[in-house]
């Protein structure tokens, strides 16, 4: 049974205020990590994540678009976003001595969050069979294992380089909520990742070394399966109709 139309806008409108309050944690994310609390800062990126990874059920579940079409849902979420996703996370990594001191340290924290710009306004950015269209502005987890395997200033430097250039490259990468193919395997590893992430951060400054093995171990699962569903994905369009 479907909601009256006055409680439908209401909870479409709460459901926005839901993505929305992403910004408020992107503003405790700055004043944290310029305050050199780093795990507060990690922690308030786990709420962004959690936030992120069900606004968008909470919208089909509650046809948002269809109700308050007045208000861009999708441009919401991509400046929410981009605030929590690369511009806290370059504030964090740049304020706690993680990229390179001086001059340098703004050029290396101003490359991802100018890569993110052109990422966050491809209209392409997330593609119709629900995938993410180059690296997807994971700069939050970035900056995570950063944190967590002490990473020195100039491979920090050199790994958001890389990244900042895979935006940049036609890869397909998984969206776990969307991507129809492993769906269900794909949602229960990015659960038991967020799990890893929480523990492993409550734990800082000195991480079970095997908790941090396991939640690596999902990264290279979720760049192999992206990789094998891109190339998939190119054969499959390239082959000749029978």
């Amino acid at each position: 049974m479907r909601p009256q139309p006055g409680r439908a806008t209401v909870a479409a409108a709460l459901v926005h205020l839901f993505t929305a309050s992403g910004v408020v944690l992107a503003l405790l994310m700055v004043h944290f990590a310029y305050a050199g609390q780093v795990r507060t800062v990690l922690g308030l990126y786990l709420l962004a994540m959690l936030i992120d990874g069900t606004d968008g059920l909470l919208a089909r579940r509650f046809r948002v678009g269809e109700v308050l079409p007045q208000i861009d849902g999708a441009l919401l979420d991509n400046i929410v976003d981009y605030i929590t996703y690369a511009f806290a996370p370059m504030a964090l990594l740049w304020a706690n001595g993680y990229l390179p001191g001086g001059a340098a340290g703004l050029v290396w924290a101003a490359v991802p969050a100018l890569a993110s710009c052109y990422q966050f306004t491809r209209t392409d950015a997330k593609t119709d069979d629900h995938f993410f269209l180059g690296f997807p502005s994971y700069w939050n987890v970035v900056a995570f294992y950063v944190i967590v395997l002490g990473l020195t200033p100039a491979v920090t430097a050199t790994l958001l380089a890389v990244l900042s250039v895979l935006v940049f490259v036609p890869i397909k990468y998984v969206y776990p909520s969307r991507t129809v193919t492993l769906w269900r395997t794909n949602m229960v590893l990015a659960a038991l990742w967020l799990v890893l992430y929480a523990v492993i951060t409550w734990q800082l400054p000195q991480p079970s070394p095997v908790l941090v093995a396991l939640s690596l171990a999902y990264l290279v699962y979720y760049a192999a399966v992206s990789l094998w569903l891109t190339v998939r994905t190119r054969r499959l369009t390239a082959a000749p109709a029978a």
